[in-house]
């Protein structure tokens, strides 16, 4: 039960975080909620993921596949760009605790937890950034072709 708590805990975060990043980029009252889902979406994807895997590196490339494609897909029937949901639901997936601690380690001169912790980060970040361009990519190859219209 403590489990289910924390984790709604987690998700009204990523809400809310989304949400807040989603009014300072001034997204139009009526795409709120929507760009704000997304980030619920996608973190919603990211504990999901945790049944199955517990590679962090894989779990935020799914999150990653799926929020773009949630993004892609409500761009069409919003007609506004991707990128509007893109970026304000991406937010709970910055490694900002990864980042904290890389750098934490190098302050202390602790090199080998740091080069680790550094590494970890950037894999990380590599995850979530394949995970987005392959999904657009399709999206983009798709329209080309005339497949889906934009």
């Amino acid at each position: 039960m403590e489990n289910y708590k924390e984790y709604l805990l987690q998700l009204a975060t990523a809400f809310a975080g989304s949400l807040g990043f989603a009014m300072l980029f001034h997204v139009r009252r009526q795409k709120l909620l929507l760009a704000s889902l997304g980030g619920l979406l996608a973190w919603s994807v990211y504990l999901l993921m945790g049944r199955f895997s517990d590679q962090d590196v894989v779990r935020y490339f799914v999150a990653s596949v799926v929020l773009t494609v949630y993004a892609e897909l409500l761009a069409r029937r919003v007609k506004c760009p991707a990128t509007l949901f893109l970026v304000t639901a991406a937010v709970p997936l910055i490694p900002g605790g990864s980042l904290y601690h890389t750098m934490e380690y190098f302050m202390e001169s602790d090199l080998d937890a740091f080069s680790h912790q550094g590494l970890n980060t950037v894999l990380l970040a590599v995850a979530i950034a394949v995970g987005m361009l392959f999904p657009s990519s399709i999206f983009q190859l798709l329209r080309r072709s005339g497949r889906i219209s934009r």
